[in-house]
């Protein structure tokens, strides 16, 4: 017999029909666990199956003995000489990008001349050059130590406890032949103070049948929705279950290496001013073809370079959704306006880790008034945490890996989601982006501009200049896409020195600059139309 429960609703829901399928060996102690829910368990008439999963790579595993749940967080940081490391590194980083700095100084003064043609790749090799820097010379991984910089006063964020605990949230939604590997790897985790809640939003694949069964064979909470409300929806409910200090995010088609939760648990506890921290996402599925190791590449750098330049500040605009980890009081009071996000009057459906990671960079300026509109919902009215000034960081030690999409038609529709993600957000957090310093300032606007104005750069470079007979533009513009394209192979190389696949790098930058940019017309066109689905085939 199923049983419904239909006691709580976040926000717009309105009293959504859901099975709860809990294990009969609980994870939760006595004092841990939420008021009673009716619950009950269908017999599906299944029998437990031998399925044999990928081997998960383990990045770095802690030595035996450390105590459950907390497995590095009293080992002490190594004693280096920052300021002679700091200083080799910089050395030698700009000894690599010297070539392009020389490219810069000699481009400088046509910029006054020409300024909507030289400055705009001007403007895309100075960010470049800028993101290579700040992040292989100032970047520190949060998990292995103290990080140098941090802010003046950091008595404004309360600590961790020693051993917080965690509620791990996964939503699916069709993803049977993902979902257990997915599940099993995060129950694996080293990190053992761990409760796991998986919302089945509407699968009719027999997703929901392996989840009935992993409930009792691995202790997890899995919560079966009758209807579809989507991901965001769907992770709020399960958030209304969550007992953590710590919420922890992954997508449905991804798994963790065995340590990637301790050591994103371990930032948080180090550092109380980081409110949120994302891990290093690669492609699980690099091997399957030229299509998926050119975006294995890609996620390398995106993760590498980008979040980790964004993290010197603390500043990380976009904690992906492969693994991402919230501090409980950065994030909860702005679940309810999360899930009933709505943009250019309508409701904006998909479940943007921009947007979220944007609460709580942006809490400080607008964190009352968002929780003001929606004082009604349990979220607010349960617990009032005060706006902060939260940091956001990175940490690449933290593996995570995704499978990305193998062909074309689920590849452009993955890209017109984000970059409908990266409209909106740009409506949000770009409006207080400036106030948190020039550095990320920079790094921000520069980003976003780079973006707005690729479209208009293709028209001109690939439909204008050939009409009129200006073929040699039409050449510069692709050298310099090749010419930044090979830079970020190269950072790729160092740091994979043993992969030969940095040769893909220069390949995704001709796809983002002669397919990729014409999404973000269309994506505004169609910002109003959504429907999720993670499929990757």
């Amino acid at each position: 017999m199923l049983i419904i429960d239909r006691r709580w609703a976040p926000c717009e829901l309105e009293m959504t029909p859901v099975t709860l399928y809990r294990a009969t060996t609980t994870i939760r102690t006595d004092e841990e666990s939420p008021p009673p829910v009716p619950m009950g368990a269908p017999d599906f008439g299944l029998r437990p199956s031998t399925i044999t999963l990928p081997e998960i790579p383990r990045s770095r595993r802690p030595a035996h003995g450390t105590p459950p749940g907390r497995r590095r967080a009293d080992r002490q940081p190594k004693v280096v000489d920052h300021r002679v490391r700091r200083g080799v590194r910089r050395f030698l980083t700009l000894l690599c990008l010297l070539p392009l700095i020389l490219i810069l100084a000699r481009q400088a003064p046509n910029v006054w001349h020409a300024p909507l043609i030289a400055g705009y790749g001007f403007l895309v090799l100075f960010v470049t050059v800028l993101l290579l820097y700040v992040a292989y010379v100032h970047y520190e991984d949060p998990s292995e130590g103290t990080l140098t910089r941090r802010p003046k006063d950091l008595s404004e964020f309360p600590p961790l406890t020693a051993n917080p605990r965690v509620s791990f949230l996964v939503a699916v939604k069709d993803e049977v032949d993902e979902i257990e590997t997915c599940v099993r790897s995060i129950v694996d985790s080293d990190y053992d103070n761990l409760e796991v809640i998986v919302i089945d939003d509407g699968s009719t694949d027999g997703t929901t049948e392996i989840l009935a069964r992993l409930t009792d064979e691995l202790g997890i909470v899995a919560l079966s929705l009758e209807k579809n409300v989507g991901k965001k929806n769907a992770l709020v409910l399960g958030a209304r279950r969550a007992t953590g200090d710590i919420l922890a995010f992954s997508d449905s088609d991804c798994y963790l290496a065995p340590d990637a939760l301790g050591r994103c648990v371990e930032a948080l506890v180090r550092h109380p001013e980081l409110g949120a921290v994302s891990g290093h996402a690669r492609a699980s599925n690099a091997d399957e073809s030229f299509f998926t190791r050119t975006q294995d590449v890609w996620y390398e750098g995106q993760f590498r370079v980008a979040k980790a330049a964004e993290a010197v500040f603390g500043t990380v605009t976009c904690v992906s959704g492969p693994l991402a980890v919230f501090r409980r009081e950065a994030i909860y009071n702005y679940l309810p306006a999360w899930a009933g996000d709505r943009f250019l009057g309508g409701e904006f459906r998909f479940a943007t880790d921009r947007q979220l990671t944007g609460y709580v960079l942006c809490q400080k300026w607008t964190g009352r008034q968002l929780k003001d509109q929606h004082a009604g919902s349990p979220f607010v009215t349960g617990e009032d945490h005060p706006e902060r000034r939260w940091r956001v960081g990175y940490v690449e030690s933290a593996k995570v890996w995704t499978t990305v999409p193998a062909a074309t038609r689920p590849f452009f529709k993955q890209q017109v989601r984000w970059k409908k993600s990266f409209i909106r957000n740009l409506f949000f957090t770009g409006r207080y982006m400036w106030r948190r310093g020039v550095g990320p300032a920079l790094l921000y606007y520069g980003h976003a501009l780079w973006v707005v104005l690729a479209p208009v750069m293709a028209v001109r470079h690939l439909v204008w200049a050939p009409l009129n007979g200006l073929w040699f533009l039409t050449l510069l513009y692709l050298c310099g896409i090749l010419l930044k394209g090979t830079a970020w192979g190269i950072a790729f190389k160092l740091d994979n020195r043993s992969s030969l696949r940095w040769r893909y790098r220069p390949f995704m930058s001709l796809i983002s600059s002669l397919l990729l940019a014409w999404l973000l017309p269309y994506s505004l066109l169609t910002i109003r139309r959504g429907v999720w689905s993670r499929g990757a085939r």
